[in-house]
């Protein structure tokens, strides 16, 4: 079997530049949300839009960018996705009203839903070796893990000194970068007997994918109700449409043969569950840091910056300790080490000092989780044929944001619940009843009212809410630990031959 030369890595090299930018996008936002707010002046439901239209589309084009990218070339449909994420991202720099961010947010995600499948198919074509693709795949989640790293601190120096479209800015040179040198540097790669795009598939996948996720996101944010239920049924139905379509065509949009790859369906699933715990866990943690501790956006940012190292370091750990010991026992072993840094978070409420104890157990479980992603990946697409590495690496793709999604939906309504049932039977005497009700909704809601509460009240308001929060955060990691152990007995039970049909 040929293996990579010099090209092929200065190829990774330049790869990895939009998967870092990928990353950053989806955090360096969150840091200009006030600064945004206060030119932009959007409602709270326009600005739910700015933040989460990204992510939303992002994961409902991933499996039709995929298929696309086999179809036209992988590197072809990078190098278009790069150049309009470089243009959308100066449109969204200069927005003059929410209207047009979102437009522009929504065009950034369908973009960057071009990045990810394309990128790791390549990744596919051009390491045929499975030690050095296990390691270019190391490398490309390290890159994500890199922009998760500094797009808090990249992000929070140019907010010191400049307006807030300099968070999009940043991405334009890289994106030119890409655009100017990926012809002579990345290969091109399509399947040779590629039929049609089929326009209805693409309707289908998008839809599903949309509206599970947007119901998932309802229950997340505590309105439970006929929306968020009819949004979800709408998409499994839509779904489960869209697979019987794709059984009948001759070119579908996502070949079911696949999943006859036992190991194909068995990693998909291990990569949702354990996307699921991770998505919660980094949620709550931004949370706890900025309304329990107090940190500033900023510092929180910062802190979280050595669980991104973690991720970097494991993925450079993985490929030599896979060498070692089969994948099943080092992704059963990952998601072991991921349960332990769950124990650890759950116990942050009674410990001090609480801040050393949250960056250990984040640091713990990101670097238990790192080969775990690292593996369920390579072995989606070691299951795949070349020609399909497209499609495979956008169902890996949509497997983490949908295991993201229903993590976020299942231990936010579980955090949601503890929460609001600890602090209404904890309310101080004398917090005016609109005021107790914001309260009883976040941790975020009861930040804000204590501080226009009288001081005794509102001190003891807050009090109440960090303790209910530090509570509903500790059983949400108790929880996820237990998940991490289930998901590490699936992996060695299921995946103990993960390389058979490649």
């Amino acid at each position: 079997m040929s293996r990579a030369g010099r090209r092929e890595w200065i190829g990774l090299a330049v790869i990895a530049l939009p998967c870092m930018l990928y990353s950053m996008d989806l955090t360096v936002l969150n840091l200009a949300v006030p600064s945004l707010s206060a030119d932009l002046k959007p409602s709270g439901a326009e600005l739910l839009w700015i933040v989460d239209i990204y992510g939303f589309l992002v994961a409902g084009s991933l499996i039709t960018m995929g298929t696309l990218g086999d179809r036209i070339g992988r590197r072809r449909l990078l190098l278009i996705g790069a150049g309009v994420f470089g243009a959308v991202s100066v449109l969204a720099a200069f927005s003059t009203s929410a209207a047009m961010l979102i437009a522009a947010r929504a065009l950034l995600g369908v973009s960057a839903a071009t990045l990810a499948p394309s990128t790791l198919s390549l990744i596919r074509n051009m390491f045929l070796d499975p030690s050095q693709r296990t390691f270019a795949i190391s490398v490309w989640v390290m890159s994500y893990s890199a922009g998760a790293a500094i797009g808090p601190v990249i992000g929070g120096v140019l907010l010191e000194h400049f307006r807030w479209g300099s968070v999009f800015l940043i991405n334009v040179p890289v994106m030119l970068l890409l655009v100017a040198i990926g012809p002579a540097l990345l290969p091109e790669f399509r399947d040779p007997a590629a039929g049609r795009l089929d326009p209805l598939s693409a309707v289908q996948s998008l839809a599903a994918v949309l509206a599970v996720i947007y119901g998932l996101k309802r229950i997340a944010e505590g309105r439970l109700g006929g929306i968020a239920a009819l949004s979800i049924v709408s998409g499994v139905v839509i779904g489960a449409a869209f697979l019987r379509r794709q059984g009948k065509l001759a070119d579908p949009l996502i070949d079911l043969k696949l999943f006859r790859a036992p190991a194909f369906g068995a990693a998909l699933a291990v990569n949702i569950l354990g996307f699921l715990t991770a998505f919660a866990a980094f949620l709550f943690i931004a949370q706890y840091l900025q309304s329990v501790l107090g940190l500033s956006p900023l510092s929180a940012g910062l802190w979280g910056v050595p669980s991104a190292l973690a991720f970097i370091a494991g993925s450079m750990l993985t490929p030599t300790i896979v060498g070692r010991f089969p994948p099943a026992h080092v992704i059963a072993g990952g998601m072991t080490v991921s349960s332990a840094g769950f124990l650890l978070l759950s116990l942050v409420g009674d410990v001090a000092p609480p801040l050393a104890m949250l960056v250990a157990g984040s640091v713990v479980f990101s670097l238990g989780l790192t080969p775990v992603v690292t593996l369920t990946t390579d072995i989606v697409l070691s299951a795949a044929p070349p020609e399909r590495a497209g499609a495979a690496a956008a169902l890996s793709e949509t497997s983490s944001e949908f295991g993201g999604a229903l993590g976020i939906a299942v231990m936010g309504s579980i955090v949601t619940a503890i929460y609001r049932a600890k602090v209404t039977g904890a309310l101080p005497a004398g917090v005016p009843s609109d005021a107790a009700e914001i309260a009883r909704s976040t941790i975020g809601g009861a930040v804000s009212v204590s501080g226009q509460l009288p001081g005794a009240v509102g001190a003891e308001l807050l009090e109440t809410a960090r303790d209910a929060f530090a509570q509903a955060f500790g059983t949400m990691a108790v929880i996820s630990a237990a998940i991490a152990i289930g998901v590490a007995i699936l992996a060695a039970a299921l995946l103990r031959r993960p390389r058979a049909h490649a």
